[in-house]
């Protein structure tokens, strides 16, 4: 489904008296639901955005649940040993910024008990998929312009983030 197409859906669900509708079409599925005169989207896969698919969503929370949509703590900036925040190396201000393509919600992980998608110290290619930003009840794949070895993430999970806002250095 493409994003006009499913822009069109979300406004003619928004002005029915539906509470909910559910569209299946081969790999894509789509739930919306009314919920204090709000259409929210709970599931999408895999091709919600531009037309272009998702790679590994599959499992994200199924559609009725909110889980997704829930704050988690950052697992991206936590050490498994300690539960302590691992700082980088701020001596060093050069490298390659990652920055938000914009306005939406920060999610390091594809849904709240999966592993993120990177970790200070992973090594990323260029195209890999860094975290997602929820806009308009969208997600929206972020992917690495560069390929380097990730030195920071400067945003928590399920924080808001600005248009243009730097989320990862790459070096």
């Amino acid at each position: 489904m493409k994003f006009d197409e499913l822009l069109q859906l979300v406004e003619a669900v928004s002005k029915s008296e539906l509470t909910e509708l559910k569209y299946e079409k081969e790999n894509e599925k789509v739930c919306l639901k009314k919920q204090e005169k709000e259409v929210k989207i709970q599931q999408v896969l895999p091709q919600m955005v531009s037309g272009m698919p998702m790679q590994g969503q599959a499992d994200i929370a199924s559609c009725g649940t909110d889980a997704f949509f829930a704050q988690t703590a950052p697992a991206a900036a936590l050490t498994p040993e300690t539960g302590k925040r691992e700082e980088a190396d701020n001596t060093k201000t050069e490298g390659h910024i990652v920055k938000s393509p914009l306005v939406g919600t920060f999610y390091a992980a594809p849904a709240e008990d999966a592993k993120a998608y990177v970790e200070v110290g992973d090594t990323v290619k260029e195209g890999q998929v860094l975290a997602i930003v929820e806009a308009m009840k969208l997600m929206n794949e972020i992917e690495s312009e560069f390929s380097g070895k990730i030195c920071e993430i400067l945003v928590k999970n399920g924080e808001a983030v600005e248009y243009g806002q730097p989320l990862f250095v790459i070096r």
